[in-house]
C-alpha cells in the first residue's frame, strides 16, 4: 500500500485529523507568540525560523488531510522537535544574539506550545513507523 490511501480506516481518519489540529495549534501559537502573520520576530533568524515553522505546520496539516501521511508524519515530527529544540536552547545557554529569554521556563504561551508539541511528538512519531512497515 502507498503513502497514499483512497480508504482510510476511522481510527486513522481519528489521528490525521488529530495531526491536523495539533500541526495548526503549532502554527497559531507561534503567530501569536511573534506578535502577527506579517511581523517578523528580532534577530531576524528567529523570526525567519518563526515563518518557516508556521508554513511547514500549514503544508503538513494539508498533507495529512488529503493522506500523504508517511510524508506528513515524517513532517509533523520536525514541525513538533524543532520548536521543543528551539524552546531548550533559548531557555538555555540563549542563542546568538537573542537571550531575552534565557531562564524564562514558565512563560504561559511556551509551556502551551511545550504541550501542544509534546502531543504532536508522542502521536506522529509512532505514526510514521507504522507507516513505514506498509509494504509500497
Amino acid at each position: 500500500m502507498s503513502h497514499h490511501t483512497a480508504t482510510v480506516p476511522g481510527a486513522t481518519w481519528v489521528a490525521r485529523w488529530a495531526g491536523v489540529l495539533l500541526c495548526l495549534a503549532v502554527a497559531a501559537i507561534h503567530v501569536v507568540d511573534q506578535g502577527g502573520i506579517v511581523v517578523t520576530r528580532d534577530p531576524y533568524y528567529i523570526g525567519v525560523a518563526y515563518h518557516v515553522l508556521e508554513i511547514a505546520a500549514v503544508v503538513t496539516a494539508a498533507l495529512l488531510l488529503i493522506g500523504l501521511v508517511r510524508l506528513g508524519w515524517l513532517l509533523a515530527a520536525m514541525v513538533a522537535v524543532g520548536p521543543l529544540v528551539g524552546y531548550i536552547l533559548s531557555r538555555g545557554p540563549g542563542l546568538p544574539y537573542y537571550s531575552d529569554d534565557i531562564g524564562n521556563w514558565t512563560e504561559p504561551i511556551g509551556l502551551v506550545s511545550l504541550a501542544v508539541e509534546g502531543a504532536l511528538l508522542l502521536l506522529s512519531v509512532p505514526l510514521f513507523v507504522r507507516s513505514l512497515r506498509r509494504r509500497t
